[in-house]
């Protein structure tokens, strides 16, 4: 017997094996691309930007929406050569607005694992470690890097 369960916003169906069986008999119902309540993607069929787009993260809404609203735009409907080159004072003030409130846009670095205290007289490159001609994979230690690994 096949019944529904509700579990706050959740719909829960159990159905039974012999429900799976039979054939459904859905009408499926062609979708109106102009129907202006059908979930689209992040761009609208006339080009336009769809700003309730789940793939913006809410980003445009919030204390900073109306900064990253114009920058998006910007870059959208951009006609430089180089795409988007106009819009950099946009994206500047976005930025700005981020980091008044890091609580709700936190900066790539404070999402990564502690770094460990740096050596600085290990070298002055800022270049990443090369990598061993045999593995391709293992970055190569230097004298400095051995001696504070123990």
């Amino acid at each position: 017997m096949s019944y529904c369960r509700q579990e706050g916003k959740d719909r829960i169906i159990f159905v039974t094996k012999e429900d799976h069986e039979a054939p459904s008999n859905a009408e499926l119902i062609a979708d109106d691309p102009h129907d202006p309540y059908e979930e689209h993607g992040l761009i609208l069929p006339n080009g336009d930007i769809n700003w309730n787009c789940p793939c913006l993260g809410g980003m445009a809404s919030g204390p900073c929406g109306t900064q990253f609203k114009e920058a998006f735009s910007c870059f959208h409907y951009s006609k430089e050569e180089v795409k988007g080159s106009e819009c950099i004072d946009h994206f500047r003030n976005m930025q700005e607005c981020m980091q008044r409130y890091p609580e709700l846009y936190p900066q790539e670095e404070d999402n990564e694992i502690p770094k460990q205290p740096e050596d600085n007289s290990a070298s002055d490159s800022t270049e990443s470690p090369a990598l061993s001609p045999q593995t391709d994979s293992v970055p190569l230690s230097s004298p400095t890097d051995s001696q504070t690994a123990s």
